[in-house]
């Protein structure tokens, strides 16, 4: 008897532990959010290509260094793939090193960014404002004037030469 509960309350201890690890924040939950632009799962399956579609809809990441927009260095304006908003300027295009098209800053009201907590870490999450479309992420390593690092999936963007 004494060793049955012993391991009933090994295994429970365990059970809390494990939630409260892995299964448990302390953050409030938030109300979705709501875009301008919005369309069923099938009708972005039918507008994008199927790598846009994973990386606006579906959050993927594209391998690094597979875009051409990584290379792009004429004037001109970066947009979401997904419903043509502008979102950043080559202006504040820079080479990152990274292997994906890198900026200090978008363009205003462009952008929106939320807590991304996959992978085992908490990063930030960069998405279209207008159809909440997955565009990358930004870091806190990027160059004056601003030292952010606007790290973007070419997938997600479209580039219209000034």
């Amino acid at each position: 008897m004494t060793q049955d509960r012993r391991a009933f309350l090994t295994l429970a201890g365990a059970g809390v532990a494990g939630f409260a690890l892995w299964g448990c924040t302390s953050q409030p939950a938030q109300a979705a959010e709501r875009f301008e632009v919005t369309l069923t799962d099938a009708q972005w399956r039918k507008k994008l290509s199927p790598d846009a579609y994973t990386t606006l809809r579906k959050e993927g990441t594209e391998r690094p260094y597979s875009s051409p927009l990584n290379g792009e260095h004429r004037a001109g304006i970066f947009a979401c793939g997904g419903c043509g908003l502008p979102n950043f300027s080559s202006k504040t295009k820079f080479e990152s090193g990274t292997g994906w098209p890198s900026f200090w800053q978008p363009m205003p009201n462009a952008v929106r960014t939320r807590v991304d907590s996959t992978m085992g870490m908490a990063r930030t999450e960069v998405h279209c404002r207008r159809c909440g479309g997955h565009l990358g992420h930004v870091f806190d390593d990027g160059p004056k004037p601003t030292g952010k690092r606007y790290c973007m999936n070419g997938d997600a963007l479209t580039f219209k030469a000034a």
